[in-house]
């Protein structure tokens, strides 16, 4: 199955997700990952051609990340 622009910009924005997980220290590693996968499941629901919701979910979850990725942060709740 191919995937569309957006669909591919939304994995693409999940997997940059694990990957600013990893560099979290091991022991709170899982609640940035819980926490990404259940961001993402919480909208799951979206009819996938509403474009403007998907376009401001994908910009609200990049200026998530660029807050969590920062390295004083330590751990999520």
């Amino acid at each position: 199955m191919r995937l569309s622009g957006l669909q591919r910009e939304v994995l693409a924005l999940y997997r940059q997700c694990l990957r600013e997980s990893r560099k979290k220290p091991r022991d709170t590693r899982g609640h940035f990952e819980s926490f990404a996968r259940s961001e993402f499941e919480k909208n799951i629901h979206i009819d996938k051609r509403d474009f403007a919701a998907i376009e401001f979910l994908v910009r609200k979850g990049r200026r998530q990340l660029d807050v969590y990725a920062s390295p004083g942060i330590k751990d999520i709740r």
